[in-house]
């Protein structure tokens, strides 16, 4: 690998206009783009994109003109061929470039020649974590372990329920979390038929607490050599290694970080199986939890170039993923902005959009993309998640606050719990505790293995963010197939950006840095308006699956909230009939009874257990504590009771559920309404 220079298109520009020979240059101006992603590239190839299909023989012709070997990037699968040639899949080739050959002057060559639409240098990514894994230490007792599940890390687990637990640092806030827990309780712990495809290290897929939530390929048998189920890869049984291009899944490279693993457990470990960690999406312990398919693109310090990435991203598509969890991004952030990566039409931005209209899931018409947004504190995420209609994930620490690492601004859209280590010095219960191989290197500070042979870590990055909101994506998939809804792709988009926490709000003038990179103020002027629409919320999400509004009480005091967004702007002179609190939601919030205020003209309407009550067109409730849950109110449109029986003539009976989030601060993104 070298680096090449920036200026690349110009340089291209000038030799084409010096260029005479007949049939390898265009006329001057018409020199086919040439793109580069991040610093680092391979100095043996190029990628290069055809205007139209090439035949074999032309082909062979080109490559003995330019003295390169040509091979097809994507291997065609039958009866996607439409949808390939539609997205250019068919027009990928990967061009080798002779021992001694200059990667520079070759890329120029090949933008000359008539037949290319585009040349891309092969560029490698990074993983968007230091790759420091810090030990879980000892799990706590079954009776400490969590709410509902009976996995004893869970208990550490402030990214799914954050109840500020000052051990964990001092500057933790509660609700600083993806809100999940009462979406396993109530509605939804996953579904087997949603799988998310890993495109990282490989997932140790014997581990423990993964090896029940791994996708089998049930047209493969394991080991003997042969492509069973005839889909261009061999022995591929629970995802596929693309680096050393066979269905050897591994982990055991002695430079592994477990990266991939780690990412993994926080999409969908297996919950309530009496160890280890929860998964996001990891089901209810009834073999429920959503599939991981393990898409290997890094073992140790190989891989990660843009050809095998783009494979990987292809194979998920052609095997069922209806999700993929892309936790890297390119060293640098260039190109940086969207026009220029669009005219260019990148191999990534190709493959991705391929992947987006496979339809892999009875919910959308197409499925998911979700990256890490980058860890270089660039006011700008990188690409190619940055790209305007990918989901680019940002992260927050459990302070609520903007990591310190996270890259925010233009092409963030969303942020989530990616950990911030040392909020307390040599502690690391800030950061992300998930799932790792045992003989992963851990606790960068001593630089020891893992001797305990724990197979659980901490790590911290946008790496670690991208997969809770992979994993809130697979739930609300989930939840809308046991529904029987479906939506659009962009709509369904939306709905995930809607689903938010405000994060704005908390933003103040600085934080304080206390981590092993240095002591100091942190100014977060910057960050302000620049972290996505907000902290991924599960439960809002789930709301808007079921298409329920959400509003937002504000825990620790009595309060009303308006009902005009349900029952329209005479909401106050409307009849109540009922209000119906399930005991799940007093229980989750921590509702407290309270006592309506005497009015004839506005009669009061209770809950018949005293937690909630309608009067003057709002409601009131006195939370006591983070929670969430869904409340039925009835009411009378036009007249004082519902018709149907002797005069005077009565009104329409209008029924409404609302769900109610209690946070510690009152408001938030999307409060008070559907979209």
């Amino acid at each position: 690998m070298k680096k090449i220079g920036l200026s690349l298109a110009l340089a291209a520009f000038c030799l084409a206009v010096s260029c005479t020979k007949e049939g390898v240059a265009d006329q001057a101006g018409s020199v086919a783009p040439i793109i580069r992603l991040g610093d680092e590239v391979s100095s043996s190839a190029v990628l290069v994109k055809f205007k139209t299909p090439v035949a074999d023989e032309a082909l062979r012709s080109l490559e003995s003109d330019q003295g390169v070997a040509l091979t097809r990037v994507f291997p065609s699968v039958s009866g996607k061929e439409e949808l390939e040639a539609q997205f250019g899949l068919d027009r990928w080739y990967k061009a080798e470039i002779a021992d001694g050959a200059d990667v520079d002057s070759k890329a120029r060559q090949m933008s000359m020649v008539k037949a290319v639409e585009l040349v891309e240098y092969e560029s490698v990514m990074a993983k968007c974590s230091d790759c420091v894994v810090y030990p879980a230490g000892e799990p706590m007792p079954p009776t400490r372990a969590g709410d509902q599940f009976n996995d004893p890390y869970l208990y550490y687990q402030w990214n799914y329920k954050n109840t500020g637990i000052a051990s964990f640092t001092p500057k933790i806030v509660a609700g600083a979390d993806v809100n999940v827990s009462d979406v396993w309780a109530t509605i939804s712990g996953g579904d087997p038929d949603i799988i998310v495809a890993v495109v990282d290290e490989g997932v140790l897929y014997s581990h423990p607490d993964l090896r029940a939530n791994m996708w089998v390929n049930k047209g493969e048998t394991p080991g003997n050599g042969i492509d069973d189920d005839a889909n261009g890869y061999v022995d591929d049984v629970y995802g596929y290694n693309f680096i050393q291009d066979n269905g050897n899944i591994n982990c055991d490279n002695p430079d592994d970080s477990g990266h991939g693993t780690h990412c993994a457990g926080t999409i969908a470990a297996v919950n309530n199986n009496g160890i280890g960690v929860c998964g996001v999406a990891g089901g209810t312990g009834k073999n429920d939890g959503c599939r991981i398919m393990s898409c290997q693109i890094f073992s140790g310090k190989t891989g990660g170039d843009t050809y095998t990435i783009t494979k990987a991203i292809k194979y998920a598509a052609d095997n069922g993923a209806s999700i993929i969890s892309c936790s890297f991004g390119s060293r640098a952030s260039y190109p940086s902005d969207d026009s220029y990566y669009r005219a260019s039409g990148g191999i990534e931005i190709d493959a991705i959009h391929y992947f987006e209209a496979s339809k892999n899931n009875p919910v959308l018409n197409g499925n998911i993309a979700v990256f890490a947004a980058g860890n270089e504190a660039h006011n700008y995420a990188h690409y190619p998640g940055a790209f305007y209609d990918i989901i680019s994930v940002s992260a927050i620490a459990p302070d609520f606050l903007p990591a310190f690492y996270t890259n925010y601004g233009p092409g963030c859209n969303i942020a989530a719990p990616g950990g911030e280590a040392f909020h307390v010095i040599n502690k690391w219960n800030s950061m992300i505790l998930s799932t790792v191989p045992k003989q992963v290197k851990s606790n960068g500070i001593e630089g020891e293995y893992n001797t305990k042979g724990l197979e659980y870590g901490y790590m911290h990055g946008t790496s670690m963010a991208c997969p809770h909101v992979a994993g809130v994506v697979a739930l609300a998939l989930s939840y809308a197939k046991k529904l029987g809804k479906t939506f659009d792709r962009e709509e369904f988009k939306r709905m995930i950006l809607a689903s938010t926490q405000d994060i704005d709000q908390r933003i103040a003038s600085t934080k304080e840095k206390t981590y092993a990179y240095g002591q100091g103020p942190l100014s977060l002027a910057p960050y302000h308006h620049q972290m996505g629409t907000g902290a991924i919320d599960a439960w809002r999400l789930m709301m808007h699956v079921e298409g329920v509004p959400t509003l937002t009480a504000q825990t620790g005091r009595e309060q009303w909230i308006d009902l005009s967004s349900m029952f329209g702007t005479s909401s106050v002179s409307l009849t109540y009939l009922s209000v119906e609190v399930p005991e799940a939601a007093v229980s989750s919030m921590g509702l407290q009874k309270i006592q309506p205020s005497a009015s004839d003209k506005y009669p009061a309407v209770a809950d018949p257990n005293g937690y909630a009550y309608v009067q003057f067109g709002r409601l009131y409730v006195h939370p006591t504590k983070l929670g969430s849950g869904k409340i039925t109110i009835s009411a009378v449109g036009g007249g004082d009771h519902v018709g149907g029986g002797k005069n005077p003539p009565g009104g329409m009976s209008l029924t409404q559920t609302v769900s109610l989030l209690s946070r510690e601060v009152e408001g938030g993104n999307g409060t008070g309404g559907w979209l």
